[in-house]
């Protein structure tokens, strides 16, 4: 009776208090949105300088591939300093020459190679970029070939076999990923300030003069977070499902399932974070360094774990993100791969056995 009365109060209060409300369920609509439409790996319409020596039908016939494409947006320009003046001053990011001799190389049996100059400044950009316009090279090499009623010659032949995400679309792999930030957020923000705010309005003293247990006290808090955080993770699936038609090829209560293990983590990391800290501006701010950026930066949710120093793959393993990244991506692209779930699920269920524990510890009832 004493358990349900507290869980009866502190839904009043998330009723009384409308900012609760809001990130448990405005806050992944407004995320999901600002990044599911706002942030792409992708490059589409890249600018692109054309410099033609000496116009001619081999030569129009290439950039009539490249103005059919969508990756590219070629500009024609008259000559090459011009074409470099563009690249430096940012109105293009390749340079794509064709010398005067085009047409004479390509009916040699070495073809006919092309310049191509890249924006080096992003890197990432200039990989993609460099890879479109030799795909786009090659593919119109084939098709001037069988145009012609023979075969291209190529010494080595690679067939391109993508699995998972087929589509290549970075909104497939970020918004699962997503998913698991907005979820950090939710279960670390909501209850980071739940002890430090009964700390600041005095109320925690009245509980302490009566009955309630510490594991009590404790379960009173926990409970209805955990309520509006699965909520939250329904709306957010929900949206990667139906808005952003990201794939969900493995089992959905899995997913539940696993993602309510990763919220029993992050509700565990916010109170204890608000034990300890009893004050609400101090929680709020340790929260977001100590949960929302590791799962920012850390998870694997943009930067590839395995390009990271050794030191930093270290410190990765101890944040909780990363695992639920993993069963995510799993989860979303490629369906039930137990030998990825497994292993991170029981990452998990450490961590919240942890965060837990260590909040049971630092939560007394008594007066400091």
């Amino acid at each position: 009776m004493r358990l349900r009365g507290l869980v009866r109060k502190e839904f009043l209060q998330i009723i009384r208090d409308p900012s609760s409300i809001a990130i448990a369920f405005l806050m992944p609509v407004a995320l999901l949105l600002l990044f599911g439409y706002g942030v792409s790996l992708d490059s589409e319409h890249v600018p692109v300088a054309v410099v033609v020596e000496h116009p001619g039908p081999d030569s129009a016939d290439f950039l009539s591939a490249l103005d059919g494409s969508h990756y590219f947006a070629p500009v024609r320009m008259p000559s090459m300093p011009e074409a470099i003046e563009g690249l430096i001053s940012g109105r293009v990011d390749a340079v794509v020459r064709l010398r005067a001799n085009f047409a004479e190389q390509l009916r040699r049996p070495d073809g006919a190679p092309i310049q191509v100059i890249v924006n080096g400044i992003n890197a990432n950009n200039a990989r993609i970029t460099q890879g479109y316009i030799e795909g786009a090279w090659s593919v119109w090499l084939a098709r001037r070939a069988r145009g012609q009623g023979r075969e291209l010659v190529i010494p080595v032949r690679i067939e391109h076999r993508v699995w998972f995400n087929s589509e290549l679309r970075s909104r497939n792999y970020l918004v699962p990923g997503l998913v698991v930030v907005i979820m950090t957020l939710i279960g670390a923000l909501l209850t980071a300030m739940v002890m430090a705010r009964e700390w600041e309005r005095g109320t925690m003293e009245a509980l302490m003069v009566t009955p309630v247990g510490v594991t009590e006290l404790l379960l009173g808090k926990l409970i209805p977070y955990f309520v509006m955080g699965t909520g939250g993770l329904v709306l957010s699936v929900a949206m990667a499902v139906f808005l952003f038609q990201v794939p969900l090829r493995g089992s959905l209560w899995l997913l539940m399932l696993t993602g309510s293990l990763f919220l029993f983590v992050a509700l565990g990391m916010g109170l204890l974070i608000s034990s300890v800290a009893k004050n609400q501006f101090i929680a709020g701010q340790v929260a977001i360094i100590a949960t929302f950026l590791p799962a920012f930066l850390l998870s694997g949710f943009i930067f590839d774990i395995g390009s990271m120093p050794y030191v930093v793959r270290a410190i990765t393993h101890i944040v909780a993100a990363r695992y639920f990244v993993a069963i995510a991506n799993s989860l979303f692209l490629a369906g039930n791969i137990w030998s990825v779930i497994l292993p991170n699920a029981l990452a998990l269920l450490l961590m919240a056995a942890v965060f837990l524990g260590l909040t049971w510890r630092k939560t007394r009832k008594r007066l400091e």
